[in-house]
């Protein structure tokens, strides 16, 4: 991961005026629409038989939409909790995303439910190869809004003295190919990014995340979960 994309996604992320400064070109940051599927009503009530013929129908639609190239990346979380996977869509528009997301056999069964939210990043992406499909772990952390963030102290002397911190540690974990994968979201929410890490395991991940100055004043808070993804789509 370059550099320039970890300080373009550090700004959005945090509102930081001290990025303002940089060339523009810098940081190309393309926004892409992101669907949280969250597991649905349907996730714990549906036959077996049932189900599984639903997961195949899903499988070949997600195997579908990564060839036509809409489809960036997609892949299943690995843990217990209500959040089901990510897909990532490269659209004109989010109206053609959710319409995409919204035909998945597995969303229509009332499986998954996706959450659209619109992302940016710098176009890292190389295109899945689908026969034969092949995945690798990573592991995904939703930055969220943590207690200390206090609307308007973007500007105060103490949180950019943090927020210069904050970069330079985001810096130091692309130069060791830790995170290999991030962004903003476009809307102002509590879910304000995303970090991916490939490493070797979850502890590795937390202790990484751990070390970044804002979550350790508790100004976000990272949430993370174990992703398969295709393997070559993140470099």
């Amino acid at each position: 991961m370059k550099i320039r994309l970890v300080l373009a996604i550090t700004f959005a992320l945090c509102v930081s005026s001290t990025l303002l400064a940089q060339p523009k070109e810098e940081h190309k940051l393309v926004q892409f629409q992101m669907a949280i599927m969250k597991r649905g009503p349907a996730w714990d009530s549906t036959k077996a038989e049932d189900r599984n013929a639903i997961v195949q129908q899903h499988l070949k639609n997600v195997l579908a939409l990564l060839t036509s190239g809409k489809l960036i990346i997609a892949g299943p979380f690995d843990d217990s909790s209500d959040l089901a996977g990510i897909f990532i869509f490269r659209t004109a528009s989010a109206d053609e995303a959710k319409a995409l997301v919204d035909t998945d056999p597995a969303v229509k069964a009332g499986f998954m439910i996706p959450e659209m939210r619109p992302w940016s990043s710098e176009d890292i992406f190389k295109k899945a190869v689908t026969e034969p499909l092949k995945m690798e772990s990573v592991y995904f952390g939703f930055l969220k809004k943590g207690p200390n963030r206090k609307e308007g102290d973007g500007d105060t002397p103490e949180i950019k003295k943090l927020q210069d911190a904050h970069i330079a540690n985001i810096v130091r974990l692309a130069n060791m190919k830790k995170v290999v994968m991030a962004g903003p979201f476009g809307d102002d929410g509590e879910l304000r990014g995303i970090f991916v890490f490939r490493v070797a395991s979850m502890k590795e991940a937390q202790d990484l995340a751990a070390t970044d100055p804002m979550i350790k004043i508790d100004r976000l808070r990272i949430d993370l979960h174990p992703w398969q993804v295709p393997v070559g789509v993140i470099p």
